[in-house]
């Protein structure tokens, strides 16, 4: 097995998880994500990571061509269906919301709500659904603090902010170390967030509601 990092593909030793394992923690104060997809399960597998960043803005990428948007159906990932932000903000706080309800009863999962629920109020963890074009890029960016060893780096490729997408599939991604590509990736994140429908402030009263939520609060 090959000992280079720049490609992450799942195998043995090599998954993605595990990779922002080591970027993450003492080292990303800012960590922005751009999916296709984000299912809770992705975030169970990452949070421990993430104690102590700073910031977390997940934007996730919505596709219009007339298809129902389901989180979990036979772990087959379907396609949303959004005409405004409005739809956008309650069909992403429904969606996930209802992963939560199917999650297992485990000490990790309790926490990882409890979590989710304390950075969305703190403001720590902000969520927008983009709800007029076609995006499918899979984009993780991390900025460092300002006295590490360079600006940040970029992880782009094919795993969406799954379980499957973090451990499971085999997927092809590349970690890029160029400042030029942080620089153009941070400002075309920024562009699409900037248009974007905000569901963090909608979703917060929804997963309150859940029992699992009552028990870690």
């Amino acid at each position: 097995m090959s000992s280079d990092l720049t490609f992450i593909t799942n195998e043995a030793g090599k998954n993605l998880r595990d990779r922002f394992g080591v970027l993450l923690g003492e080292d990303t104060r800012f960590f922005d994500c751009l999916v296709g997809y984000f299912y809770i399960s992705g975030f169970y597998k990452l949070y421990p990571s993430l104690n102590k960043t700073e910031k977390m803005r997940i934007l996730i990428g919505i596709k219009t061509d007339g298809k129902t948007y389901e989180l979990i159906q036979d772990a087959k990932q379907q396609e949303l269906v959004l005409e405004s932000h409005a739809q956008a903000r309650a069909a992403v706080a429904g969606a996930v919301r209802g992963e939560l309800e199917k999650s297992e009863d485990t000490a990790n999962v309790e926490e990882g709500v409890r979590k989710f629920v304390e950075w969305i109020t703190s403001g720590k963890l902000e969520i927008k659904a983009y709800p007029s074009e076609r995006i499918h890029a899979k984009l993780y960016i991390m900025t460092f603090h300002e006295d590490d060893r360079d600006k940040g780096r970029v992880i782009t490729g094919s795993s969406n902010f799954t379980e499957a997408g973090l451990v499971e599939n085999l997927e092809f991604n590349v970690e890029l170390k160029n400042r030029s590509d942080y620089d153009f990736a941070l400002a075309k994140f920024n562009e699409l967030w900037a248009k974007a429908a905000e569901v963090s402030k909608v979703a917060l009263p929804r997963f309150c509601g859940l029992p699992k939520c009552e028990r870690v609060s």
